[in-house]
């Protein structure tokens, strides 16, 4: 199996952000803030819905409000800043999000916390595909595996930390980990996000071409993948509890071997993607997670489900590796675009995952957990198609 050819991207000169390290490094952590962001409240509600007097269903809306704008907003967000221009769009979108992150650490009622979450997914909604597509435009062709991994891992990171960090700031003060994310998000905003290569004055990047056959697929792949594995650890924790009865505690630690797995094989997955090829790489993780999943619940003791949900981890992280890959690679006029479509579809298969497998789950476990596996199998089938288109 090989990949599809892409064009040669047009000579430039080298992005600003090749020749600096520490502007990469804050690329990289422009990738950390954004599902940091999203979920270090996760761990804040009950210290959330004391502070501001209401239900901890209530709180809850706090995440809700912050993941829905972020995937809606990603279906024009990357059209909008590569026509806006990327450094420009996305200095204004992290100061933005570090003003709303002060705004919900002053807020004293629920009304005014829910709208700087929602102000915070929105910020979020353009940094995170335009500081991706930067990224790609700043590296050489052959090391963009590997920078796609780091990147994928540093995101991965930032699922991971986030209710650690919260969980330590609220044992001091909620607020902190809204002032500490706002102090990160004004850092990040110095530093310049490459433009795309090769643009005139008079290439205007237009929406029409990010949708293309190639984004469809890439998008149902994305899809695929978020709904089957990463949305798929709500199954997995009630199945957890149901089984072996685990508290809220070890089910937390037994889905963190998810993340952490991935965050450690993140940038070594990326440097076989450049030796390799993008598409080996999907088959490869999507062919491992579809055998995973369904031998999860067969798992006779926690410690042999938390090593298989570790090694889907893994898997996860081999796949997104290639999948990010083949995402940036392709020739396209609206790179940023393509990157912020594919992203919203994936937060929607994260955000459907619960409504499509706990009714499977209750109608018979083995169904949740087949269906994932097929869901990841049939990631390798999207990617073949988009790396064709």
């Amino acid at each position: 199996m090989t990949d599809a050819p892409v064009a040669d991207a047009p000579p430039s000169p080298p992005p600003p952000a090749q020749a600096s390290g520490v502007a990469r490094a804050a690329l990289y952590a422009g990738g950390f803030l954004g599902p940091f962001g999203g979920g270090m409240v996760a761990v804040l509600l009950p210290e959330l819905a004391r502070a501001f007097d209401v239900s901890t269903a209530a709180a809850s809306l706090s995440v809700t409000l912050y993941f829905v704008p972020y995937a809606a907003i990603q279906l024009v967000s990357g059209t909008i800043g590569e026509r806006f221009g990327r450094a420009q769009a996305t200095r204004i979108a992290f100061v933005v999000y570090a003003l709303a992150s002060f705004g919900a650490a002053a807020a004293g009622s629920l009304a005014p916390f829910l709208a700087a979450r929602a102000l915070q997914g929105s910020a979020n909604a353009f940094t995170s595909p335009l500081v991706l597509a930067g990224l790609a435009d700043a590296t050489p062709r052959e090391q963009l595996g590997r920078t796609v991994g780091t990147f994928a891992a540093v995101q991965t990171a930032g699922m991971v930390c986030a209710p650690l960090i919260g969980g330590l700031a609220g044992a001091i003060d909620y607020r902190l980990a809204f002032i500490a994310a706002a102090l990160v998000a004004l850092l990040l905003a110095v530093p310049r996000v490459p433009s795309r290569r090769g643009r005139s004055a008079a290439d205007v990047p237009r929406l029409r071409a990010a949708l293309t056959v190639r984004t469809g697929w890439l998008a149902t792949a994305g899809f695929l993948a978020f709904i089957g594995l990463a949305g798929f650890g709500v199954v997995v924790a009630i199945y957890a509890g149901d089984e072996f009865g685990l508290g809220p505690e070890e089910r937390g630690l037994l889905l963190a071997g998810f993340g952490v797995a991935g965050v450690i094989v993140g940038r070594p997955a990326g440097g076989l993607v450049d030796r390799l090829g993008h598409l080996r790489m999907v088959v490869t993780g999507s062919l491992l997670c579809a055998v995973l999943l369904p031998l999860l619940v067969l798992a006779p003791t926690v410690a042999l489900l938390a090593g298989l949900w570790a090694l889907a981890g893994v898997g996860s992280q081999v796949l997104w590796a290639g999948l990010n890959t083949l995402l940036v690679s392709g020739p396209s006029s609206n790179r940023g675009g393509v990157v912020s479509l594919v992203g919203a579809f994936k937060f929607a298969g994260s955000a459907l995952a619960p409504v499509a497998w706990l009714p499977l789950y209750e109608t018979r476990q083995w169904y949740a957990f087949a269906g994932a596996g097929l869901s990841a199998a049939l990631v390798s089938v999207a990617a073949w198609r988009a790396a064709l288109a």
